[in-house]
């Protein structure tokens, strides 16, 4: 698995500063997207322990980072290979937020099982492609009216989608 680049100090991508990992791959190729360059699954760099060890330690050593962020491409893409990772960060910095953005519905995510157990492993999803048609952007941490904010927690419990509310 590849990884496009890493934001370690985001207030874009969720809630406070966060550390943000752009994964590689991705074949929703919404019209207008943020970062076409991450679409190739070849693009960037090979995400190694090294790498993973320089995040970890990163959100350790900062007291003011809130959370972590996979974004991309589509982490889904590479769900299998992202789930050992994100085990890691819940364990080594269990008091973090991690969000999880794709272009893949809830719906959809919950209906493949190397999704949902990497789903399960996060707070918020926000969810859909983006659409040129709906953007906009006075919208908190997302594109287009057509992505959702989605409690994960919240959701899984009640069996049906409980919004985020920022």
């Amino acid at each position: 698995m590849n990884i496009a680049g890493i934001n370690f100090e985001s207030i874009a991508d969720g809630e406070g500063v966060r550390v943000v990992v752009f994964t590689s791959g991705c074949l929703h190729n919404c019209k207008g997207c943020h970062n076409p360059t991450s679409h190739s699954f070849t693009a960037g760099r090979e995400f190694t322990a090294e790498i993973q060890d320089e995040i970890i330690d990163y959100i350790r050593k900062t007291p003011f980072i809130s959370g972590i962020t996979l974004s991309g491409g589509d982490p889904m893409y590479s769900a299998a290979e992202l789930t050992p990772f994100v085990l890691r960060v819940k364990k080594e910095a269990p008091n973090i937020s991690i969000w999880i953005y794709s272009g893949f519905t809830y719906e959809e995510i919950v209906s493949d099982n190397n999704m949902l157990e990497l789903l399960k492993l996060c707070d918020v999803l926000v969810d859909g492609m983006f659409v040129l048609e709906r953007r906009d952007i006075t919208l908190p941490y997302r594109g287009s009216t057509n992505q959702r904010l989605i409690d994960i927690k919240a959701s899984l419990i009640k069996g049906e989608i409980v919004p985020h509310s920022p």
